[in-house]
């Protein structure tokens, strides 16, 4: 057996299987496993139904593949595990001899067999045509390399997946794919990486097959969100370190816990699935809060640096809303604290909140803004939205950085949305976007919308190279200067348009942006604000439906990735 590591050598493998050609495939994979345990690996990634290919039409054609698990082809790569004392997952289509089943699997082999299986719990659009979904849970295997899970390429789309095995003490989470239709490292690789504080390990596969191009992009993600390692399409073994002591840290760059943060108590409405329902007959059941009807509306995020002067504040903040007013926009969002910092804050019913409710009956704007707050003697961090009709909703900050929790209260008013012409717009500020939960019970709500005032200096987006995958326009391929922007993914996870306002200053790194509902629709509906700069962004955002259709045509109003959401599961997440 081997024995226990602090630190150990990793390999994610990308290469391009065919179908029809499982026995070739084999031998071409167990090569490149063999060659990275040869070179020192102790876990190594193959991609997503490495054994066979992807595309299939129907559980026919794929019949002659399937195979259980343990099997020959777990038996094979097990010689390997047992010579190396290593540790592969490998992909592949399992069958369940006892019901005839078929799934698309992950399998861990370590020295000794089998150590695990994962079965794909969220099917792409091609695994029901011959999969069921997977019945395993979202399970983390104990091993003298760490504590290790594993996810299947769609299944990363969801912030509950890899939560749950980051609750489970995952050190490494293997995420197998055959990810398309983006440049990659993805994104939201990225982002399940960051916020659970542990590794990816990502094996992605590479080439065309039936019309679909695959990205390629295996890596190995760190902790803090960075990339350690990755390759671009071309067939490669990706080499990186694995540090338990990095994965157990669970600390964000600002000292922040990413477990010890989290409110269970507080996120009780990710057990429930409302969009398995038409949402437009669901929300307004019983004649009770239902969405407004929604409508295209120009939106402004002001990206600006507060100062200790509330006064001073308080004169930008209406300049800039009755410029972002003449533009003809609906609804301007400001950083965190633009209004009152901790050393002179804000009662509901001061001036400065009646000055600004002032403005907005003036110009016709709706304006959330981030001020201290003191009730009696608490102070808080919140954010309020006013409009032309007054004050219309309050939110204080619930999930504090460390600097909050010198003088700030927990947020005790909940989730809190309003209902405005524009949609419904949830609010969360600055650090409650680290915490993935808050996004999405605002979505389950059934916002439109995030406003997030913010100032924050952590995860400072950024880059990536240029491609050689044979993407096709629309979808970038070139180098960008900002690839992972964690705000960016937090709209597109729960089908929502994110209004991220915030400050820019020596403690904040700014990159303000409106970010659109569909992280995978290009070219993007964004706006991003400079690194450096005081300045307003607009876009145009659509809450509305088609007249003619009782269903949802609009994506926030449809949430397709809510709708997939699997809450049987989710128990762990608010214990």
């Amino acid at each position: 057996m081997i024995e226990a590591l602090k630190e150990y050598k990793v390999a994610a493998i990308n290469c391009e299987p065919k179908m029809f050609e499982k026995e070739n495939n084999l031998k071409k994979q167990y090569a490149l496993v063999e060659e990275a345990a040869k070179n020192g690996a102790k876990l190594i990634a193959l991609p997503e139904m490495a054994t066979t290919g992807y595309c299939w039409y129907d559980r026919e054609e794929v019949e002659p593949y399937v195979e259980p698990i343990p099997g020959p082809t777990t038996d094979l790569f097990g010689n390997i595990a047992k010579k190396y004392d290593c540790y592969i997952v490998v992909g592949m289509p399992e069958v369940n001899t006892k019901t005839g089943a078929y799934y698309n699997s992950a399998a861990l082999i370590g020295p000794d067999g089998v150590v695990g299986t994962h079965r794909k719990t969220h099917g792409y659009i091609s695994e029901p045509k011959w999969t069921k979904q997977g019945d395993l849970d979202h399970v983390v295997f104990d091993t003298p390399i760490g504590k290790i899970g594993m996810l299947i390429c769609m299944d990363i789309h969801f912030i509950e997946t890899a939560r749950l095995e980051g609750v489970r003490g995952a050190d490494v989470i293997v995420h197998i794919s055959n990810w398309l239709a983006e440049k990659t490292p993805a994104p939201y690789w990225i982002n399940r990486a960051y916020e659970n504080g542990c590794y990816v390990l990502e094996s992605n596969r590479i080439g065309l097959e039936r019309t679909v191009e695959f990205s390629g992009g295996s890596c190995l993600i760190n902790p803090d969100g960075t990339l350690q390692s990755y390759c671009d399409s071309e067939e490669a073994i990706v080499y990186g370190t694995v540090s338990l002591e990095k994965a157990r840290e669970k600390k964000f760059e600002n000292g922040m816990a990413k477990f010890e943060s989290r409110r269970p108590k507080q996120y009780m409405d990710l057990l429930r699935d409302p969009y398995l329902w038409n949402p437009l007959d669901f929300h307004p059941l019983y004649g009770h809060d239902p969405l407004p009807k929604g409508k295209k509306s120009l939106v402004t995020v002001c990206q600006m640096s507060p100062s200790a002067d509330v006064k001073a504040n308080l004169e930008k903040i209406i300049a800039k809303s009755e410029e972002a007013a003449k533009s003809g926009s609906e609804l301007v969002v400001f950083p965190e604290l633009a209004l009152a910092s901790k050393d002179s804050p804000v009662t509901e019913g001061c001036a400065e909140i009646d000055a600004l409710i002032d403005c907005s009956m003036k110009n016709g704007i709706y304006i959330v803004f981030g001020a201290a707050e003191l009730d009696g003697s608490e102070k808080f961090n919140s954010a309020y939205m006013v409009g032309p009709h007054g004050l219309e909703g309050k939110y204080r900050k619930i999930h504090l950085s460390e600097e909050d929790k010198k003088w700030a209260k927990e947020g005790n008013l909940g989730f809190v949305y309003c209902n405005i012409p524009c949609g419904r717009v949830g609010l969360m500020i600055g650090t409650d976007a680290l915490i993935p939960e808050t996004g999405r019970i605002l979505a389950l709500l059934g916002c439109d919308i995030l406003a997030a005032p913010s100032s924050v200096d952590c995860p400072v987006p950024y880059g990536l190279r240029g491609t050689t995958a044979g993407h096709n326009y629309p979808i970038p391929k070139g180098y960008s200067t900002i690839h992972w922007h964690l705000w960016r993914v937090r709209g597109g996870e729960n089908n929502c348009y994110m209004l991220f306002a915030n400050e820019v200053s020596s403690k904040a790194f700014g990159r303000s942006g409106i970010f659109g509902p569909d992280t995978f629709k290009f070219p993007r509906d964004e706006r991003i604000c400079s690194a450096d700069k005081e300045e307003l962004v607009s876009m145009t955002v659509d809450t509305g439906n088609s007249p003619d259709s009782v269903y949802p045509t609009n994506v926030v109003r449809r949430k397709d990735l809510v709708s997939m959401r699997q809450p049987l599961w989710y128990d762990p997440l608010v214990m």
